[in-house]
């Protein structure tokens, strides 16, 4: 996920959302807008229909955001930092600084979201049967009866369900989902392996998603599916969930088995100094002759007086024409100081490769204040994962 747009802070946390939502945003808008709305309501006039459906959006990740502030909250009482929260096309997303130091920190955190989600499903709707009073909904003719509510009971009659609906799924017992967690809780309790309780939980996780992936398959196919139907527009989406969950559950495990690995290891243990580095003022020509050409490296800093000036690659250069290289300096085409992600040499080596894979570069200048100190690779760090970690794994993320 990108960095998408920064909403605040609540309660010391970092609110995000990922331009993502705007997909199922727009999905959940035009699906009530244009269909669920005017079906139950026919005599609405069209401002009603589309604002109480643009509400109904707004509140349910409103919704969303505090299943996962209560993760946060709950999860700072176990010593589990949350500095943020990003909503996003599948909901939310409590990203966490460390992981929990004992399993009952993970359970009780893992249990909150859904146990957030499930009281404001049954708020709603307690508030929903309050304005609709007693004997104004008719079990026996549903659409009759929602025909007769008002914006506002619509709204909250809506909101219980999806609420509902929203903690049921999320207690389904496979990692990443919170049902996924609790059951890490459990076995890692039962064991006293954190790493194999990942594992087995990770596992569930691939499992459930493989079924939906299987379901939305046989959806597209034709097949009616109890809850979810039929069709390809819904096999499509469940299909896709499932492939995001598979892939979410396999990278957690991942994850989890890189950070043990790096337990305790600083960037300057891994970081390159036997470094060229070039100056602001030579010309790109210089640079490609005397350098790019000369040495294996493929990232110069670009250093003036000591202190990291700029980041300048093949790529850089690339990116303007060849007549021009010899009138231009380097200055003209590296990346300067001031958009690069850089790490301090007593960061963690975890920390470091997440920040590699954020920026999406292949390496991080190391620097003290504004001193130039060295490089960290993602290379290198997989070079000490196939030493001292997983070699499988290893191998698995430098072929990625």
């Amino acid at each position: 996920m990108g960095h998408g747009i920064r909403l605040g802070r609540l309660f010391g946390i970092d609110v995000h959302l990922d331009w993502s939502l705007l997909i199922i945003f727009g999905l959940i808008v035009v699906s009530l807008g244009a269909g669920t709305f005017p079906y139950l309501h026919p005599d609405w006039p069209a401002v009603t229909v589309w604002g109480t459906a643009l509400v109904a959006a707004v509140l349910f990740f409103a919704s969303v955001l505090a299943h996962e502030l209560s993760h946060a909250l709950v999860g700072r009482g176990f010593g589990i930092r949350v500095p943020r929260i990003t909503l996003f096309i599948f909901g939310g997303l409590a990203q966490m600084d460390n992981e929990p130091g004992h399993w009952r920190g993970e359970l009780w955190m893992a249990l909150a979201g859904p146990a957030a989600s499930l009281v404001l499903g049954a708020g709603f709707i307690a508030l929903a049967n309050l304005l609709i009073g007693p004997g104004g909904f008719d079990p026996e003719h549903p659409r009759e009866s929602l025909a007769q509510l008002s914006p506002l009971a619509t709204l909250l009659m809506w909101l219980g369900p999806i609420n509902v609906i929203l903690g049921l799924f999320n207690l389904v017992p496979g990692f990443p989902l919170d049902g996924g967690r609790v059951l890490r809780a459990v076995l890692w309790g039962a064991t006293g392996d954190m790493r194999r309780a990942t594992r087995w939980a990770s596992r569930g996780g691939q499992g459930f998603a493989w079924l939906l992936i299987a379901t939305g398959v046989a959806m597209i196919l034709g097949a009616q599916v109890p809850l979810f139907g039929r069709g390809p527009v819904n096999g499509l989406w469940l299909a896709f969930i499932g492939w995001f969950l598979n892939n979410a559950a396999l990278s957690s495990y991942q994850q989890l088995v890189v950070r043990e690995s790096l337990h305790g290891v600083r960037v300057d243990r891994l970081m390159r100094t036997d470094l060229a580095t070039v100056g602001p003022a030579l010309s790109v020509a210089e640079l490609v002759e005397d350098h790019l050409l000369r040495h294996s490296q493929r990232a110069f800093p670009v250093v003036e007086g000591g202190r990291l000036a700029g980041l300048v690659t093949m790529a850089d250069v690339r990116r303007r024409e060849r007549s021009e290289w010899a009138g231009l300096p380097v200055r003209a085409v590296m990346v300067p100081a001031a958009a690069l992600t850089t790490v301090a040499p007593g960061d963690d080596a975890f920390e470091a490769m997440l920040a590699l894979s954020r920026a999406g570069v292949d390496q991080l200048p190391v620097v003290v204040g504004e001193r130039f100190r060295g490089l960290i690779r993602r290379q290198d760090i997989l070079t000490w994962l196939s030493l001292y970690g997983d070699p499988a794994l290893a191998r698995e993320l430098g072929e990625r």
